[in-house]
């Protein structure tokens, strides 16, 4: 029975010294009993306490690393059903199989290894390789290892295969696929001597759930479920079930991150089979297909969807130069929400006009919604022009404010004495134009 935030609180030390990263230990006990946080960050708890706080301190998905060259994927550790309870944790890893008898299979990976697009200022790329074994699986392991560092899933029944390959990821973490009834015993063997992730799978959730404790009895922890299931509306009901069995029931044989594969029924849908997964539940969502026009918007799905609703994607408030700006160049003035900044960026340095571009601190809401909220307004205006030494970059004091906001302009002269403040238009996509004519 899981144990409340004031039952843990009174098996804690109680000093409140902060090191856990809570300002006393009353909160540490309730995201502990919330299960958002590891009883490993509290660093004078006691032995006994922490046996007593077992269950607890362990997550009701437990986390999956899997790493590779000082690269990493982890998944799972979530805890609630739906994105707007709280948040969802960790990313889905994004993974593409690749078969061992490819005689392109070295050419396939670096291509795609090599495929990066930016984001909003972020990063994105696949996250791993599977490797599928109807050739000889060590050879292709050591092809694909030459060109990328990313974790690796190898796909194999033989154990004897197995076991010489992950030979050749001595250090990584490395997940495998898959124990059933018939060779579980033999691949947790496999797994439990090279600290691997095991994939375990079975056509029913009552057989998977006895599956997960027989695996467990033979000392393996990280596992991965493989739900089965015949179409996507089959899995997306069991992916449910696991997922409210875990969180809401704290059934621990069902504790653990899903793998879907999304060209399970041909590649056809393999783009929609694929959003499903990331959108419910999936822990590991394998593709066949590496096109960049289906790789690009499922990374900004699972970005969208593992966003934390109640911290917006920000950038770092800060004076950004666009263009190489000149002493005599605009200075323009908006809030950190990353897509705010980016589309008044992007369209004026598409124009090829210089421009000094001033990011206040709005907590990552947009112009309107932290005018509105207090957080967009004439002294944190101010405030950021002086912060940041503004005047020292500039001959001319002219600053430009977002159209939506024209009603600050007289307060921000009154706070800025001695600078022309300007408003410019409402839409970024005016912003080349007004540039052009109104400050020449």
């Amino acid at each position: 029975m899981a144990l409340s935030g004031i039952q843990i609180y009174k098996m804690l030390p109680q000093t409140n010294c902060k090191e856990c990263g809570f300002p006393t230990c009353l909160a540490f006990a309730m995201k502990l009993a919330a299960k958002q946080v590891e009883l490993g960050s509290c660093p004078y708890v006691s032995e006994e306490s922490k046996k007593q706080l077992a269950e607890s301190a362990a997550p009701p998905i437990r986390l999956i690393t899997l790493r590779a060259n000082g690269t990493e994927i982890k998944v799972g550790n979530e805890v609630v059903m739906f994105r707007h309870e709280k948040t969802f944790y960790n990313k889905p890893g994004l993974f593409l199989r690749v078969k061992a008898s490819d005689p392109d299979l070295a050419k396939k990976v670096a291509a795609a290894d090599a495929y990066k697009v930016n984001y909003v200022g972020m990063d994105f790329t696949l996250d791993g390789y599977a490797i599928e074994a109807d050739s000889d699986l060590s050879a292709a392991v050591k092809a694909v290892r030459d060109v990328t560092k990313r974790p690796l899933m190898l796909i194999a029944n033989d154990v004897t295969l197995l076991d010489s390959s992950l030979g050749l990821l001595a250090g990584e973490g490395t997940l495998i696929y898959a124990g059933d009834s018939s060779n579980y015993e033999s691949l947790a063997d496999v797994a439990k001597k090279h600290k691997a992730t095991l994939v375990i799978k079975s056509d029913s959730l009552d057989d998977l759930a006895d599956l997960t404790q027989k695996v467990q009895a033979k000392g393996v922890e990280d596992m991965v479920l493989d739900l089965g299931g015949k179409n996507l509306g089959e899995w997306l009901t069991r992916s449910t079930q696991a997922r409210r069995l875990a969180l809401k029931s704290n059934f621990k044989p069902l504790g653990y991150p899903t793998i879907f594969f999304a060209a399970q029924n041909g590649v056809e849908k393999e783009a929609v089979y694929a959003a499903q997964a990331i959108a419910k539940y999936a822990g590991f969502v394998v593709l066949d297909t590496f096109a960049p026009e289906m790789i690009y918007p499922l990374l900004v799905l699972r970005e969208n969807i593992y966003t934390d609703p109640q911290k917006p994607i920000q950038v770092q408030p800060g004076v950004y130069e666009i263009n190489s700006p000149k002493p005599e160049s605009p200075v323009l003035v908006t809030t950190n929400f990353s897509i705010t900044y980016f589309a008044v960026a992007n369209e004026v340095e598409g124009s090829g006009l210089p421009a000094w571009l001033v990011v206040t601190d709005a907590e990552g809401m947009s112009v309107l919604t932290a005018w509105a909220a207090g957080k967009f307004d004439a002294e944190r205006i101010a405030k950021a022009i002086k912060g940041f030494n503004v005047a020292d970059k500039v001959s001319k004091k002219r600053i430009v404010l977002p159209g939506h906001v024209a009603v600050l302009s007289g307060e921000v002269e009154e706070e800025l004495p001695g600078w022309e403040v300007r408003v410019g238009p409402r839409e970024a996509v005016d912003l080349p134009a007004f540039m052009k004519q109104a400050l020449n």
